[in-house]
């Protein structure tokens, strides 16, 4: 019994370790430019950043001096904001289509944004989560973004 327990559970491991996508194909997979479906003012840059990490820069087209950005290395980590004066983000994978981003300001989160690339990765959703200081929910807006054709 106990050899056939060892079995099932290292044929576990082994089968979650090479059915896994490392967090570097959470980046790759969104390389790229995407627009805003909605609002073509509001375009993300997803870019390679150091091994295994991934940039984004959040624009827009007749403001580029309001553009802002953050690194990531999805390991869940606060890291600056570039553009935006005491935020901090941070972001950590769910699943192999979907990352989870903290975004905090003075200190304190006050958006999750449930990031979820579509099947045919040509399309982002993402559900923005907003919290007052006590992380009580006060509102969840909606955001789709297409990818740009070269």
């Amino acid at each position: 019994m106990r050899l056939r327990n060892l079995f099932v559970c290292t044929a576990v491991i082994i089968a979650a370790t090479f059915s896994a996508r490392p967090s570097w194909a959470q980046g790759e997979t969104r390389f790229g430019v995407w627009d805003n479906a909605a609002d073509p003012n509001n375009v993300m840059t997803y870019e390679p950043y150091e091994k295994g990490g991934m940039k984004l820069t959040v624009s827009n087209p007749s403001k580029p001096e309001a553009a802002w950005s953050y690194a990531t290395m999805f390991d869940g980590k606060f890291r600056p904001v570039t553009g935006q004066k005491g935020s901090e983000t941070a972001v950590e994978v769910i699943n192999d289509k979907s990352t989870r981003i903290y975004n905090k300001r003075d200190g304190v989160v006050y958006q999750v944004v449930i990031n979820t690339l579509s099947d045919d990765n040509n399309k982002i959703n993402n559900e923005y989560i907003r919290m007052d200081k006590d992380g009580k929910i006060t509102g969840v807006t909606h955001v789709t973004y297409i990818r740009r054709k070269k």
